[in-house]
């Protein structure tokens, strides 16, 4: 763990020397203060469901340029050579990496809060925490699970480019596609599928409602795609 933690310290400063990581936080915190002000109108239930929807959203379109680098690069630079005959295992490199990155989420996440003082200064009546509560716990979630499945696409090629193009394609397709045709005239077994989707779970959360089952459906899949990296890796290794 130590490693993985020495790691992943690492990678989160080097985000603060990336151009490409300060305009996607940059453009993630403008959406969100558009957004935020669609929840903070008179009349308005004082709330941030609105925004937390949106979050998903956005996060389909940041976070691939956020994890594509994070082997890909290593692979196209040869500095994973470097790495891998370091004395750290392939689970090290994939932990480390990944904390590293969701290091760096939570900082673009953490100017957020402010809308949260902003409706309790102003919100009248006074706001309902638990559903704020719930709603940061769900993008937590899926900010891990989406990066997550970034750096596994990040492991499986040298491009970046081909690294963010895959990754926001699987996004796309397990997050906006499913909420797309949620609205059309569909089968029972298509209904209980797109029920499964990522925006479907989330909207419990920003709801207020913290279900186990879409608790562990984040945890779970993200620790699949991590061991399905670090497989990966174990596989390059021997190449």
């Amino acid at each position: 763990m130590k490693r993985a933690t020495t790691i992943a310290r690492r990678e989160l400063t080097s985000y603060f020397y990336s151009p490409i990581a300060y305009v996607a936080m940059a453009v993630f915190l403008i959406a969100c203060g558009f957004t935020f002000w669609d929840d903070f109108q008179p009349g308005e239930i004082a709330g941030m469901r609105n925004l937390f929807n949106w979050m998903v959203w956005l996060l389909v379109s940041i976070i691939p340029l956020l994890s594509m680098g994070l082997l890909a690069q290593e692979w196209s630079t040869g500095t994973i050579e470097t790495l891998m005959t370091a004395p750290v295992g392939e689970a090290d490199v994939v932990l480390g990496k990944f904390l590293g990155s969701f290091g760096f989420f939570l900082v673009i996440l953490a100017p957020t809060l402010l809308y949260v003082g902003v409706l309790a200064a102003y919100a009248n009546p006074q706001i309902d925490f638990g559903p704020i509560r719930s709603g940061y716990l769900g993008i937590v979630l899926v900010g891990a699970l989406f990066i997550s499945i970034g750096l596994f696409f990040s492991s499986v090629t040298r491009s970046q480019i081909v690294s963010a193009v895959a990754t926001a394609a699987v996004l796309f397709a397990i997050t906006i596609v499913p909420w797309w045709a949620s609205g059309k005239m569909l089968s029972q077994t298509s209904r209980k599928i797109i029920d499964q989707s990522v925006f479907n779970r989330y909207t419990d959360f920003s709801r207020g409602i913290i279900d186990t089952g879409h608790v562990a459906f984040f945890v779970l899949t993200t620790v699949v795609f991590l061991f399905l990296t670090t497989k990966v890796l174990e596989s390059r290794r021997w190449k």
